[in-house]
């Protein structure tokens, strides 16, 4: 990677409106925070078109917001191929999403798509339930689980690009 390039993060669920666009919303304030955007690029998709462009699920928002994150700049869009050359980091919420991409991408970028929890500090290989068809409550679980992940992301990261 050539010294000015950027670092590029893309989460991904099924449809880009309820975990991905969470954890790039979350991600991309600990970015900020740390003074790191001229360095690292984030951003999601779904491996569905069911909601492209639109906001994420209001839920996912209420979720954010009551942890002082607002993730409604976020819009849903369709993982495209250009994707699997373009990001360092391609990073599904489960083993279907997982599965799908692995399916899609080029032998060449395979390498890059990882279960997103493998960078939980306590639940490497597990999958971010999807809350979409489920109770309100799951949200806030979810929440806390996509926040703790991206706190440990950043620490890895940092650790191994020297940042």
């Amino acid at each position: 990677m050539a010294e000015n390039e950027k670092i590029n993060v893309l989460f991904v669920c099924m449809g880009n409106i309820c975990r991905s666009p969470t954890a790039e919303g979350v991600f991309h304030h600990l970015v900020r925070a740390h003074g790191l955007e001229d360095v690292i690029r984030v951003d999601s998709a779904g491996t569905h078109a069911y909601h492209e462009g639109e906001m994420p699920d209001p839920r996912a928002c209420a979720s954010a917001l009551g942890k002082d994150y607002d993730i409604s700049f976020v819009k849903a869009r369709k993982i495209r191929d250009e994707d699997f050359v373009e990001f360092n980091y391609i990073l599904p919420m489960d083993n279907a999403n997982l599965s799908f991409l692995q399916v899609k991408s080029p032998l060449l970028h395979r390498d890059k798509i990882e279960l997103f929890l493998n960078y939980h500090p306590e639940k490497s290989g597990e999958e971010v339930p999807d809350p979409y068809y489920r109770d309100s409550d799951l949200f806030d679980g979810v929440f806390k689980m996509v926040e703790e992940g991206c706190w440990n992301l950043l620490k890895v990261m940092r650790k191994r690009h020297h940042l």
